[in-house]
């Protein structure tokens, strides 16, 4: 580690308390973008990104959630430009038919829907199917990335690798570099798994910048960025913890820039969860992120396993469930949430359509340029002048 960065290490926690013992963090409906001096034909914009050695079209990740993802879904996002991310400790590697306790959730009242969770996610993982579900996605001829928690990634890892599995995301409510246990409890070892599995392996969820720099310094690929701002998790309100995403985008992304300045590997930052529409993707963009992660916005796709449902990660745990199912309905085709055409008005469909329009009126060709943009503290972007919408007369 060079001086630098162990410096700005130490440095942190004074940074973080700059203002005293709080600091303003904040998040998408708190800020708003300024249009650059110049603009750019959305035409011509390049929403291109790369993580390891993977050249990816487009800066959009589906997240790991049963109700998102199955190896249809994977395969219909890989074929328009994105990433899916499968659940290697889901249904899908538990169940010979999935669908079948896909449907029983789908079917469940609301009342009695997590006990259910808990019963179904109870079943074995089995090696076999692991290793079924990454190939019936590689047969589809797309990349496919594949999460698992980190107490199971190394008993999992070498089984989506040997199966053809592109990307692995070691993903659980909050990852750190370090680990202080008075039991004998053992934990992930980033540096040798990250030396040892060959793929690029993705990290999260983090959201300050000492965690960021520290992850960073094992080797991973990526890192994640968010804790508890998806639709569906209920972390925030269980915990007590989390950062807003554009206060924490911005916090890793300077941690990104600065171990790319000291050791020359750019480590990209994907934003993952609290996005709805474009308007917010832009925001994580200019945030610092290199790509986005997307649940709900995908859950409402007719391609999605769910079928209008949608749930956490942590809702089926046994004894505290951090997530909660819910009803977001299907409201058109992948292929119209990232493309369009639409006719709706709220800016739920169409985000790579918004993401270029944005990128144009900044004045930004690349991801990269986007990062520059700037930004401004505007807690009344959504009501300035929006007396008519938010009376919803139409």
């Amino acid at each position: 580690m060079t001086g630098t960065i162990l410096d700005a290490r130490r440095a942190e926690p004074e940074r973080a308390r700059a203002g005293g013992r709080l600091r303003h963090a904040y998040g998408f409906d708190d800020v708003a973008l300024v249009p650059g001096t110049s603009a750019v034909d959305p035409a011509d914009v390049d929403l291109s990104w790369t993580l390891g050695p993977h050249h990816l079209a487009l800066p959009m990740l589906a997240s790991a959630m049963d109700g998102v993802v199955d190896p249809a879904f994977a395969a219909a996002l890989g074929r328009l430009g994105g990433l899916a991310v499968l659940n290697l400790e889901g249904l899908q590697a538990r169940y010979e038919r999935p669908e079948e306790p896909l449907g029983r959730i789908n079917e469940a009242p609301a009342d009695a829907v997590t006990a259910l969770l808990q019963q179904l996610y109870q079943a074995p993982i089995r090696d076999d199917l692991v290793a079924r579900r990454v190939a019936e996605v590689k047969a589809a001829g797309v990349l496919i990335a594949v999460s698992a928690t980190p107490a199971l990634a190394e008993r999992i890892g070498p089984i989506a690798a040997e199966a053809g599995a592109d990307v692995f995301v070691v993903q659980s409510t909050v990852t750190t570099a370090r680990f202080r246990t008075s039991s004998s409890g053992s934990h992930l070892d980033f540096n040798r798994f990250c030396a040892e599995l060959p793929l690029p392996v993705v990290v999260g969820n983090c959201v300050s910048f000492s965690a960021a720099l520290e992850l960073m310094q094992t080797g991973i690929a990526g890192l994640l960025v968010g804790v508890g701002p998806g639709a569906a998790c209920t972390s925030r309100e269980v915990l007590g913890i989390g950062v807003p995403q554009v206060t924490a985008t911005m916090d890793c992304s300077e941690a990104r820039d600065l171990y790319h300045r000291e050791t020359g590997r750019y480590v990209p930052i994907i934003t993952d969860g609290g996005m709805r529409t474009g308007g917010d993707v832009c925001k994580a963009i200019a945030s610092g992120a290199d790509a986005v992660m997307l649940g709900s916005p995908f859950a409402q796709t007719a391609e999605a396993p769910g079928k209008g449902h949608h749930w956490g990660m942590a809702t089926p745990h046994g004894a505290l469930p951090r997530g909660i199912r819910i009803r977001v309905g299907v409201r058109g085709s992948l292929e119209q949430v990232l493309f369009g055409p639409t006719s709706r008005t709220d800016g739920t469909h169409n985000l790579i359509g918004a993401l270029r329009t944005c990128m144009g009126v900044c004045g930004a060709m690349t991801i990269a340029e986007m990062h520059e943009a700037e930004m401004v503290i505007a807690p009344s972007i959504k009501t300035e002048g929006k007396l008519w919408q938010l009376a919803g007369t139409t």
